[in-house]
């Protein structure tokens, strides 16, 4: 059914919820899962992770290193069993670093959580809508909130 799938984490309990349901579908079809993480430098060399649960919050929390982002990532991978999991970090806006990995990776689907589909970020756009919109797959929306 599905071949490559996508999915955005920020390390946040919602985002690992979207990344365990990829993880859960990468098994059950076999399927290669990449992780992604995005960032958008604060100041100097201080970046702040933009994918998954937190990416259209005013308040995104302690900012991070881009090397504290990667251990981020390198944990989120080794705490998925059963599935072969390759992870990308990349600087820009979260949606926009997922919709670009998975044409990149020639993914077949973009898991991704609801944080964000309710309320005035619905209204503005929120990362689930904008990925939703301009993905080169089909995307899941995982009920995270």
């Amino acid at each position: 059914m599905y071949s490559t799938i996508v999915v955005g984490t920020d390390g946040s309990d919602t985002a690992n919820s979207a990344v365990s349901t990829a993880a859960d579908l990468a098994r059950l079809c076999n399927a290669e899962l990449h992780v992604v993480t995005a960032y958008r430098a604060a100041s100097g060399s201080v970046a702040v992770p933009l994918t998954g649960a937190h990416a259209g919050d005013s308040g995104l929390g302690t900012a991070l290193s881009k090397l504290a982002g990667d251990e981020m990532l390198a944990d989120t991978a080794a705490s998925i069993k059963g599935v072969t999991v390759k992870t990308h970090a990349s600087s820009g806006g979260a949606a926009d670093v997922l919709v670009k990995e998975a044409a990149s990776v020639g993914a077949d689907l973009i898991v991704v959580g609801s944080k964000g589909m309710q309320g005035t970020r619905r209204l503005l756009g929120s990362v689930p809508n904008t990925v939703a919109h301009n993905a080169p797959c089909a995307v899941l929306i995982v009920k995270t909130t």
